[in-house]
């Protein structure tokens, strides 16, 4: 009889933790629900009509039949995917190799170092791209000392030639946020027991050895996620386009991102085709961030 008594009270005090816990996540549930979720089946919902404000009609999946013949769509969405496939992989690896320079123990000055490569990433959007637009102008700053330095004959067009204007957005979002993914390594190697790799060095590990079958390892699922939060971030990708190039020269560089926006807000706006367009999105980052995951070898599904 005690056993059972004891079993009752114990279920009581479960469930009465339970309720407890799920007062504290309730006010949670309700804000992702209202400004995540909602907005979301709105949009989806959206996309299925055409025109703006009151005067929307439903359409059913006319809109995502546009997006095969839209020239502008498929242009911006091979320049989003050219920026994902080229700069993510080029910002992992070099913030990477940062990482591991900036949490050798031997380096002086240490904190300045990891301070002044975060600092881009605390930098307002809208600034840092007025001053790369003035840098790397005709006349400015970058063709100057590669003119003085005799690596170029003549200024390049970095803002006005379609190529090396994509090669500015590059540089730029890289500039920008190498830093951020820095701080997950370093903070994912400080993590890391230092007799691990007094261990190797007894088995004769050399520099590279280590790297390559600990630190690696070790750091594998802050790399995961730092890959699919910078895939996520390139997929959105606005201001720097939007404040740097404009989307040019002719849509050299425009983005899904911005493509939406002139859609709402720059031509005659149609909310449903910009709707369906960012479903798009959804549906690459949803793709992408499942395969990452299986390719990381994801334990926790």
């Amino acid at each position: 009889m005690k056993n059972k008594g004891s079993k009752v009270k114990s279920n009581k005090l479960q469930n009465k933790l339970d309720r407890k816990a799920w007062l504290f996540v309730l006010p949670s549930i309700i804000l992702v629900t209202v400004l995540v979720f909602y907005p979301m089946v709105q949009a989806f919902i959206i996309s299925l009509k055409s025109g703006m404000g009151n005067n929307l009609s439903f359409v059913g999946i006319d809109n995502y039949k546009r997006l095969l013949t839209d020239s502008t769509f498929k242009k911006a969405l091979f320049n989003t995917i050219l920026y994902l496939i080229v700069q993510v992989p080029i910002m992992i690896i070099l913030a990477l190799g940062i990482s591991v320079l900036l949490n050798d123990k031997k380096l002086k000055a240490r904190g300045f170092f990891r301070t002044a490569i975060f600092l881009p990433c605390v930098t307002s959007l809208v600034a840092y791209s007025i001053i790369f637009k003035s840098l790397f102008a005709t006349d400015g700053f970058i063709n100057v000392f590669l003119m003085k330095i005799n690596l170029i004959a003549e200024p390049i067009a970095w803002i006005t030639h379609p190529i090396w204007a994509k090669i500015l957005i590059i540089v730029a979002i890289t500039w920008r946020w190498t830093g951020y993914n820095m701080v997950f390594y370093l903070a994912g190697m400080q993590s890391i027991d230092d007799s691990i790799y007094e261990a190797a060095e007894i088995d004769g590990a050399n520099a590279f050895v280590k790297f390559k079958s600990i630190t690696l390892p070790l750091l594998k699922p802050i790399i995961l996620f730092t890959t699919i939060n910078s895939t996520i971030g390139t997929l959105q990708l606005f201001d720097e386009t939007v404040n740097i190039t404009n989307g040019g020269p002719a849509n050299a560089t425009i983005t899904i991102s911005q493509y939406i926006y002139n859609l709402l807000f720059k031509y005659s706006p149609n909310f449903g085709y910009a709707a369906a367009i960012s479903y798009v999105i959804v549906l690459i980052i949803v793709v992408l961030s499942f395969i990452q995951l299986k390719a990381g070898g994801d334990k926790n599904e």
